[in-house]
């Protein structure tokens, strides 16, 4: 099947991995920043901060003074450590406080470097999602890092992403689909891929409440943490289409006007026709194998949802993230989101403002993506 017929199967609306969205322009997203070091986002990563904690650790427990004992710094819980930051262990407190120190100037490293890049020229706004702000630890730090970058001349706010960042990676996928979708439908199906879990949602639009989509929120979600199964690449569909599958007839029981549509979020550069070009070596499997279709292989298996043929768009898992914070940034023109977890996600957007029903020209600077084309192509 030719590339143009696969989109048009798949999608019947839009391209994935689209630069024009509904709402937004997509500026850049997996751009990959590199130093004398190698790439920058491993600087401000969820692993760095444990390596952090861990150096601070280190003297201590050479003088057998290290308030977590023989822990290891990878395993201590992000609840344990919000515990000490409202406890009365002042030499535990000092330690958290000291990583989150070092590592709030890493994250202001790599957000700078972003800053002064032609794709994110001109961002107003930043919000920080991931596992790593769903934590006290992680709302000091972003909150830290803007400080420090107020303090050096940098005009931007900074601040952790509204929903949780479990949610937001399935609210977003709204504003993938195209708004004629609301005015029949009450819900939509999403998927949020990572390199541990997947996740789907059935995600409510309240659109009749807000038109902006601020009030949708995730009604049922379905969680498998593939990471215990290393399933094949097929297990890991045929898994996924079931969970889907579960949560249609979920919607049907509770009297949902589920929409024909399944917005999927997924790390890596979307190829237009649903391949994933790189960036997808966490996954289950070869998800960047050239006879490999994510969407294409999931609409085999939920070819219909109701009377109405599937439509699927699938797009990089942090812009996803990002979109869900679409209906609050409307008071900016540029913004973007940085999501910390295994790597760091990023994406920069503008929002399309429009002017008696046709869209306004801005001035923007960069279309700049993450995308190159691939050398090869891999089985």
């Amino acid at each position: 099947m030719a590339t143009d017929e696969l989109v048009k199967t798949t999608t019947g609306i839009a391209h994935h991995g689209a630069e024009r969205l509904p709402s937004v322009d997509i500026d850049s997203f997996n751009i990959e920043m590199k130093d004398e070091d190698g790439f920058i986002g491993d600087r401000a990563s969820k692993g760095a901060f444990r390596e952090i904690l861990e150096r601070w650790r280190k003297p201590l427990r050479k003088s057998g003074e290290d308030p977590f004992g023989k822990e290891p710094s990878d395993e201590i819980s992000k609840k344990t450590l919000d515990a000490i930051l409202v406890g009365d262990d002042t030499e535990a407190w000092a330690v958290v406080h000291s990583a989150i120190e070092d590592f709030a100037q890493e994250l202001a490293y790599v957000t700078r470097r972003f800053l002064k890049s032609k794709a994110w020229a001109k961002t107003e706004r930043i919000v920080v999602g991931g596992g790593f702000r769903d934590s006290r630890l992680g709302e000091l730090a972003i909150a830290r890092t803007e400080i420090i970058l107020i303090a050096e001349g940098f005009k931007i706010d900074m601040l952790p992403i509204r929903h949780h960042p479990d949610e937001a990676g399935l609210i977003g996928a709204l504003h993938l689909a195209p708004s004629w979708i609301f005015e029949a439908h009450d819900s939509i199906l999403a998927v949020d891929i990572g390199g541990t879990n997947i996740r789907c949602g059935l995600v409510e639009t309240s659109w009749k409440k807000a038109k902006d989509l601020s009030k949708a929120k995730v009604v049922k979600s379905e969680l498998w943490r593939h990471a215990d199964d290393e399933p094949t690449r097929e297990g890991a569909v045929k898994r996924l289409t079931k969970m889907l599958k579960g949560l249609i007839t979920e919607a049907e029981k509770e009297g949902y006007k589920l929409a024909p549509f399944i917005g999927i979020a997924c790390p890596g550069v979307i190829n237009a026709d649903g391949s994933i070009e790189k960036g997808a070596q966490n996954l289950p499997g070869n998800w960047e194998s050239s006879k490999f279709n994510l969407p294409a292989s999931l609409l085999e298996g939920i070819p219909q949802i109701g009377e109405h043929d599937t439509a699927i768009l699938m797009h990089n898992d942090g812009v996803v993230q990002g979109l869900s914070e679409v209906p609050f940034m409307q008071d900016v023109d540029r913004w973007g989101v940085l999501t910390i977890g295994t790597g760091l996600g990023n994406a920069r957007f503008t929002n399309r403002r429009k002017d008696n029903g046709k869209d306004k020209d801005k001035d923007r600077d960069s279309t700049e993506n993450g995308k190159k084309k691939a050398k090869s192509d891999k089985e």
